[in-house]
């Protein structure tokens, strides 16, 4: 009988810890996010100086990953603007965050000055 316990208890624990490394699993799984900004910038020299650094540090503390940016190179049709630049997210609402934070908000006040902005977030397409 006592042996018949301990395989019946291995199999519960197994199955719990199973189940648990299945839903770590799953949520890793979880494609990252995109934030793709399109910029038209008038003046390259003092957007690359005063606004670029400020605004890069505000992605990477808010756990952006910088993963594009520069001119565009069109294969087909003509290219939305002269500068994309592509971020990597975990999530929609980090990257929403990072938009509204106080921090990224005063630099783009610089920004504004030297170029116009198209942001929009794209999903990731799930691994398979």
């Amino acid at each position: 009988m006592k042996q018949i316990s301990t395989v019946i208890v291995s199999m519960l624990a197994g199955a719990l810890v199973g189940g648990g490394a299945i839903s770590v699993l799953h949520a890793q799984a979880k494609p990252p996010v995109y934030q793709v900004t399109l910029q038209d910038v008038s003046n390259a020299e003092a957007f690359n100086t005063e606004f670029v650094p400020v605004a890069r540090a505000t992605i990477i503390k808010d756990g952006g990953k910088p993963v594009a940016s520069g001119a565009p190179i069109a294969l087909d049709g003509t290219a939305p603007a002269k500068r994309i630049v592509i971020n990597q997210w975990e999530s929609v609402e980090k990257a929403k965050a990072w938009y509204n934070s106080a921090e990224y908000q005063k630099a783009r006040e610089t920004g504004n000055k030297y170029a116009k902005f198209t942001i929009f977030l794209v999903e990731g397409v799930p691994a398979k």
